[in-house]
């Protein structure tokens, strides 16, 4: 690397520092960067510098918004009587995208690991109970990954609710569509035998 001038030689540094991307694909990024117009790299480098200034957590799911608010919470026409806990933001996201959801999301920032010393008061598990303290949250539904730590902070945040009036649901996990059940893990197995529902 270097025989690039060393300002080509820290654009190249800087993209391989970024997950996923490697030295050659770093180089061709730069390379792209400085045959591009001008007034392109200038908005990337706008772009990037307003991200860390702009985006802020929802003050009511923390999910990314350029507001107080996200697009999701400040919609009207979302079902305020139900709130789907997930890990992050990119659940959320893939939530979304299905179109199977059209409540409200509450993102816990994390799951609970004794092992790496994250705790209850580690993730947003009190923010969750002092929305449902508020009332008017009828079913909460917990969709976390089915790892050991999704499922600990399942349980978890479900034994935290049963003091309240709401329907506590989980998704519903197992065989994938259009999975041979040869090619599926036991853990998943005993999930979708455990899920099983009337046909």
């Amino acid at each position: 690397m270097n025989h690039y001038p060393s300002s080509i030689r820290k654009v190249i540094t800087s993209f391989n520092k970024l997950p996923g991307i490697g030295l050659k694909t770093a180089e061709r990024l730069a390379m792209h960067l400085l045959s591009a117009p001008e007034p392109e790299v200038l908005e990337l480098a706008r772009s990037i510098g307003e991200l860390k200034k702009t985006i802020q957590l929802c003050s009511q799911c923390f999910a990314l918004s350029d507001s107080g608010l996200c697009r999701i919470c400040g919609n009207p026409a979302r079902d305020r009587t139900t709130i789907c806990v997930v890990e992050n933001q990119a659940d959320m996201v893939a939530i979304e995208k299905s179109g199977a959801f059209a409540g409200l999301y509450h993102i816990l920032q994390g799951l609970l690991s004794p092992m790496d010393n994250i705790g209850p008061d580690d993730i947003r598990i009190r923010e969750l109970l002092s929305k449902i303290e508020k009332g008017g949250v009828r079913e909460v539904i917990i969709a976390t990954g089915t790892n050991v730590e999704g499922e600990a902070t399942a349980s978890y945040i479900s034994d935290c609710l049963t003091r309240y009036s709401v329907t506590i649901t989980r998704i519903a996990s197992g065989v994938p569509v259009g999975g041979e059940l040869k090619y599926v893990d036991q853990v998943t197995l005993k999930k979708a035998m455990e899920a099983r529902h009337a046909v």
